[in-house]
């Protein structure tokens, strides 16, 4: 903002002249098309609703036709951010294909979570020898669903060994709401 300086001449402000019967008649009869279309939408939306709103079906495909099952559980696992358990549901079923039959025969994948920190697959093998073999081939096997899944959908391998063995019942020298040795040895 510079202030004008003396030698500068000022705009002097020219008043506006007063409409005359030919642009008062043009601006009335713009308003008076502008009330109208504003009726005529009135009107249009009061038949819409009469009709159920405006929503009729036609020939093209919209947002409320009927899908294919396949298409309809794509649809719903893409809007709710769900690809990669999804993705890691469907290895736990072709489990056999991914690790071999021997390996699948011991070895079942238990759970997955999917924190973004995270990602762990948790596998149960049947015994403490398979146990121990699964985690020598835990980054190869992370490296090969990493590959069919995505980069980075599985992070890390957690092997449980065998479900802790029988379990202990009540004999003749155990006292009723013991927890065994722990009970004496912490």
């Amino acid at each position: 903002m510079t202030t004008p300086s003396p030698q500068e001449p000022q705009a002097a402000a020219v008043p506006a002249p007063a409409p005359s019967g030919v642009d008062l008649a043009r601006v009335a009869l713009r308003a008076a098309k502008e009330q109208a279309k504003a009726r005529g939408a009135a009107a249009q939306q009061k038949k819409q609703a009469k009709r159920g709103g405006g929503l009729r079906s036609g020939a093209r495909a919209d947002g409320r036709d009927p899908l294919p099952l396949g298409a309809a559980i794509n649809r719903l696992i893409t809007e709710r951010g769900w690809e990669a358990p999804a993705a890691v549901g469907g290895v736990m079923g072709r489990w056999p294909q991914i690790v071999g039959d021997d390996l699948a025969k011991h070895c079942v994948p238990v759970r997955y979570d999917d924190d973004p920190d995270v990602r762990v697959l948790t596998i149960q093998c049947d015994s403490t020898a398979w146990a121990t073999q699964l985690r020598l081939l835990a980054p190869t096997l992370v490296a090969r669903l990493n590959q069919d899944l995505g980069h980075g959908t599985v992070r890390a391998i957690k092997v449980l060994g065998p479900g802790g063995g029988p379990r202990r019942g009540y004999g003749p020298l155990r006292a009723p709401g013991s927890r065994g040795p722990g009970d004496t040895y912490g």
